[in-house]
């Protein structure tokens, strides 16, 4: 079993709920059964900015209200537990060091919606431009922690993004050598801001980049997953028939990355 464990709203303002009402309800799942836990929000690594990081008593101790602490004592609870839409923030250089922590449930694993590479293009999403220090802090994770498995999901075709722009996420994907990889082309979706940028890049283009993108993200995946043939790896199953049983390792988030066959 596997559980998907809420923490603020996905949309909106960051509203979080304090520290020890998650951990108390992941808590509860673990003791009924429950071997991996998926942390969900807007944004985990920002959890309780809104909060001021205030403590609350857990356990016989207080905890920040922190994406490091959370990370921390979830990990202590016996399941696996799974990160999900981390930014690449400095303080998550914390987070990775807890994953190498010995005796934890906190998998090596960041789901990070890095989106795009080219800072235009970020600018034009509304997002961080800061690709090259994104490149610096999958270095710093590495080092930490060698297995770190790195997932992340990235739009092609995004209004006014031209053939250089998409050259340098191409470029920046052959260096950051990313674990799992997902892309979409971008549409238009009511009542965003995007809809009214101008030049929106046409639908034969769209397909022409998302096929070169994920031509270079398989690639990519391919050579990382023949590196491990011959190693043993932990796996949690999620189902057995009689042909066998359907698997994934602690690289493999459920329903978004790939499985594993026995």
């Amino acid at each position: 079993k596997c559980k998907f464990c809420i923490i603020p709203d996905m949309r909106g303002r960051l509203a979080a709920r304090p520290i020890h009402a998650v951990l108390r309800e992941a808590e509860k799942l673990v003791e009924a059964g429950v071997r991996e836990l998926l942390v969900i929000s807007q944004d985990t690594s920002a959890y309780e900015l809104d909060r001021k990081h205030d403590t609350h008593p857990w356990q016989g101790r207080e905890v920040r209200s922190h994406v490091e602490d959370l990370a921390r004592e979830m990990g202590k609870l016996g399941a696996w537990v799974r990160l999900h839409y981390i930014y690449p923030y400095p303080h998550v250089d914390r987070v990775v060091e807890a994953m190498a922590e010995p005796e934890t449930g906190l998998l090596p694993y960041l789901d990070i919606p890095f989106q795009h590479a080219h800072p235009d293009v970020l600018k034009r999403m509304a997002r961080p431009a800061a690709a090259a220090k994104t490149l610096d802090r999958i270095a710093a994770w590495r080092a930490i922690r060698p297995d770190i498995t790195l997932r992340s999901t990235f739009i092609v075709g995004y209004p006014g993004e031209t053939e250089a722009e998409f050259q340098t996420l191409l470029d920046w994907l052959e260096e950051a050598q990313l674990d799992r990889v997902g892309a979409f082309k971008y549409e238009n979706v009511q009542g965003a801001r995007a809809n009214d940028l101008p030049d929106h890049v046409p639908d034969d283009v769209k397909d022409d980049r998302y096929a070169r993108f994920m031509e270079t993200a398989q690639r990519i995946s391919a050579a990382k997953l023949a590196a491990k043939v011959g190693t043993t790896l932990e796996v949690i199953v999620d189902e057995v028939d009689d042909e066998g049983a359907v698997c994934r390792t602690n690289s493999d988030a459920p329903e978004i990355d790939g499985n594993l066959f026995v």
